[in-house]
């Protein structure tokens, strides 16, 4: 059995096709693992969408920041984005289907090599352990009668930095912006959300979230998308980037977990 990661589609549906051609996906034998963000300005999220639901048991994901802002646009608590493609989503005869499969989704997955698969990477002060008791806070409420009152309060940028401490709305809404919105971090663990650019011409204090030593031994992999601006690229062995940019004219990478090998779709194809 083969396991594949595959970075951001962001509703580049015939580059996924592509790709899982191109690695000869088998859903029979092979899985494969998406890092979030499965929907937004690519030509066709609906029919991303539907695509990943029906590879059933083959396909698992994380949730992306695009993921959750399709779900609280869903549920009342947000506006689709001019610039997102996701209206036919919620337009679609099987929406409130496809959005139930979508909320039930992780924020982490431990990987079979015991790795693990998040959107945006972890911050260097938590462990596997703790990462994975956090996520699952969050996981109980968008899985519970409570989702609705989790998305009318998900957005914003504080509190900026994570503390034992937190309770409520507070709590979930850092949890939230470290596993889905993280990139650059300082030395006390505030976040940055302004700097989206490559891994260079950092804000004073701050460097990417895997450039700070962590509290995990560094055998310990974190796979993750969410930032295309690295072009793949974080110099650390700990931290795989996932994400190669195919919806801004690139393509999509599939990260083969066996053997370390990475293919790509057609450049441009989306």
């Amino acid at each position: 059995m083969r396991h594949f990661l595959i970075g951001d589609v962001q509703g580049c549906r015939a580059a996924l096709e592509d790709l899982l051609v191109r690695i000869a996906f088998d859903p029979s034998t092979d899985h494969v693992f998406f890092a979030g963000d499965l929907v937004a300005r690519g030509p066709d999220s609906l029919g991303t969408l539907r695509l990943i639901k029906n590879l059933g048991s083959a396909a698992s994901t994380v949730l992306g920041n695009h993921d959750l802002h399709l779900l609280a646009a869903f549920h009342g608590h947000a506006r689709v984005k001019p610039k997102d493609l996701t209206q036919p989503i919620l337009d679609a005869f099987d929406a409130a289907e496809l959005m139930r499969w979508l909320q039930q989704q992780p924020l982490l997955i431990t990987l079979p090599t015991g790795d693990v698969l998040t959107h945006a990477g972890l911050p260097p002060s938590w462990s596997f352990e703790q990462a994975q008791t956090l996520a699952f806070e969050v996981e109980t409420i968008l899985r519970s009668e409570h989702a609705a009152g989790f998305f009318a309060a998900m957005y914003g940028n504080e509190p900026s930095a994570w503390s034992d401490d937190l309770a409520g709305t507070d709590r979930l809404r850092v949890i939230t912006n470290h596993f889905t919105r993280m990139r650059l971090i300082d030395a006390d663990g505030q976040l940055n959300f302004q700097h989206k650019t490559g891994n260079s011409d950092l804000p004073e204090g701050f460097k990417a979230w895997f450039d700070w030593p962590a509290l995990r031994p560094v055998a310990q992999r974190v796979f993750f998308g969410h930032w295309a601006a690295l072009d793949s690229i974080t110099h650390q062995t700990h931290a795989i980037a996932l994400d190669s940019g195919c919806v801004w004219g690139k393509y999509l990478t599939a990260y083969c977990l066996e053997t370390g090998e990475r293919t790509t779709s057609t450049p441009g194809l989306t």
